[in-house]
């Protein structure tokens, strides 16, 4: 092929691809970890703490900026500030197995809390600061969650006299209130345990993701401990982490990648993290680059894309630190690989993973040559196939399901209180991911489109039967449908077709308003960015099941014809 591109000459943490392939075994990971000599296992403490045991406590963990705003931690202070946290959250009740949610926006007090809670060995539920009423209430309610740690600008969108589990509120403010914990104002008070930790086994739960399906509420995906062992090393091998490394991931934790590759992975492996807090602004990221020297970068095509519209004000900056860039969340288009090589003079490296995979799967390492529309290999480790629906597997170039063989450490441990919907996700020996591909002779795997009604805007996977469920709550809409629709920026957004009620007008003013509906209840990324009406939707006759991948036709053509 001649739109190769070769790697750049250099030393990497995974040099030789085939070699590596050929006998990697997982176990061989095992060293690297406290828990090997020890046997005391905790995510948190591999995280943090044995980086400050092992003299590393005074380097630059964190850096957080926020327009003018820039402050930096060592990991000697997030081990203090997660003991100090921890230690009030066990005083509080708070034990091994609760669930303990997050709902605080991109700063240092998320990241602590998310450790502190793990490090107690209870199980972390990150939300998203974006979610709204109806999205919070669905993993809370579901997760069954007793403690939540938020502020107090979040928390009006909390329906917290609708959790019935829900026992106590933390807030992040330092301030009395009535009905909540004030941490700033108790946390150093509270009296020192002899232990914090807790130590627990690689198969206890530690952190929950809430994923939608196409159909029904979000599931609950479940992760245990072990995860650590293959995010410490894509951490090495994928992102190329070096300890003297600056590392930006620009997910928030809320999101898999925010936690798994925002805060786990560049730890484990004792890189410095950049946290970038507030709204996304092309000068801003920019300067973040700049300023903090930002080394290994990893984003989304979306910002990739938005970025493109301000290459020109780039010139203005000096990004020369920048060695290595990553991507994730959807596929890289040939356009955002062209833009990334002539701009940085580097490669933007396409990986592939999901929520219930807990780790990168199939990536591109910056050891390799890419082939441009490629997800890439998989990771030494991981047996990939593109296998039928029967579970048999297909010649390579043969379009099909995306397979992964069982084994890898960081698959989820489990779907929460939903062993069936668990069981759905494996054919045979095989994790099947929804995903249609094909894969060369190389192994190189090319992702070919969705097997499902699965919308993936802006990185974000969206299911539609929420969006439809909301959009229906709402008095004038009488029927809904939802699909991803095409789009230059977010790879794709929400379409809405509507059936109105009796003697309900279409506006553009009640198109707004339906659209502010699903903005404020559900979420931001959820909200139809378009919104057609029709006098019915189109549907199986036996079931009267709506056919979204109709209207996906229609949609298609209708694109074809205004080109």
């Amino acid at each position: 092929m001649n739109n190769i591109l070769p790697p750049k000459a250099g030393t990497y943490q995974l040099a030789n691809y085939l070699e590596t392939v050929s006998d990697f075994k997982w176990k061989s990971t095992y060293p690297h970890f406290s828990w090997y000599n020890t046997n005391k296992v905790n995510l948190t403490h591999e995280c943090i703490d044995r980086h400050v045991e092992e003299g590393a406590g005074e380097k630059i963990a964190l850096i957080y900026v926020n327009g003018n705003t820039r402050e930096e931690y060592t990991f000697a202070q997030l081990k203090q500030k997660t003991d100090e946290l921890a230690n009030l959250l066990k005083h509080q009740g708070v034990k091994k197995g609760d669930r303990a949610f997050v709902f605080l926006p991109k700063h240092p007090d998320c990241y602590v809390a998310i450790l502190a809670i793990i490090k107690i060995g209870a199980i972390a539920g990150p939300l998203f600061e974006a979610f709204m009423e109806e999205a919070i209430f669905d993993r809370m309610y579901d997760c069954e969650a007793s403690v939540l740690i938020t502020n107090l600008e979040l928390l009006p969108r909390v329906p917290v006299e609708k959790l019935p589990h829900l026992e106590q509120v933390l807030v992040t403010d330092d301030i009395e209130r009535e009905g909540v914990v004030s941490i700033p104002r108790v946390v150093k008070n509270v009296p020192a345990q002899a232990s914090i930790t807790e130590w627990v086994d690689l198969e206890d739960g530690m952190i929950i993701h809430y994923t939608s399906g196409s159909t029904g509420k979000p599931k609950g995906v479940l992760h245990a401990h072990r995860v650590m062992i293959q995010q410490y090393q894509t951490g090495k091998w994928v992102l190329d982490l070096k300890e003297e490394d600056v590392y930006w991931c620009t997910a928030h934790p809320g999101w898999v990648t925010g936690s798994s590759y925002g805060i786990f992975a560049p730890w484990l492996n004792q890189a410095t993290i950049v946290v970038h807090g507030g709204r996304f602004s092309a000068d801003e990221w920019f300067e973040v680059l700049q300023d903090t020297k930002v080394s290994v970068w990893y984003s989304a095509p979306t910002a990739f894309r938005l970025l493109m519209d301000h290459t020109t004000s780039l010139s203005t900056y000096n990004v020369s630190s920048l060695r290595h860039i990553l991507s994730v969340g959807e596929p890289l288009n040939p356009e955002v690989i062209t833009w990334g090589y002539d701009t940085f003079h580097l490669r933007i490296h396409d990986t592939w993973w999901m929520t219930e995979t807990g780790a990168q799967l199939i990536v591109n390492i910056p050891s390799a040559p890419i082939k441009p529309g490629s997800m890439g290999r998989p990771v030494p480790g991981i047996s990939a196939s593109i296998i039928d629906e029967n579970g048999k597997e297909l010649p390579r170039g043969e379009l099909g399901l995306l397979a992964i063989k069982r084994g890898w450490p960081s698959i989820m441990k489990q779907i929460w209180k939903n062993e069936e919907k668990y069981q759905s996700y494996f054919i045979g020996d095989y994790y099947v991911s929804g995903d249609l591909a094909t894969m060369d002779d190389e192994g190189y795997v090319f992702f070919q489109g969705r097997s499902d009604d699965m919308i993936n805007s802006s990185g974000e996977r969206i299911g539609p039967f929420e969006v439809e469920s909301k959009l229906i709550e709402h008095p004038a809409v009488v029927e809904a449908a939802v699909i991803g629709k095409p789009d230059a920026i977010r790879g794709e957004i929400v379409k809405a077709f509507l059936v109105l009620a009796e003697g309900v007008k279409e506006t553009e003013e009640l198109k707004k308003e339906i659209q502010t509906f699903v903005r404020y209840k559900l979420s931001a990324h959820a909200m139809p960015r378009e919104i057609e009406v029709l006098q019915e939707l189109p549907k199986t006759q036996i079931s009267g099941k709506i056919l979204r991948r109709v209207l996906k036709a229609k949609e298609s053509q209708k694109t074809k014809e205004k080109v």
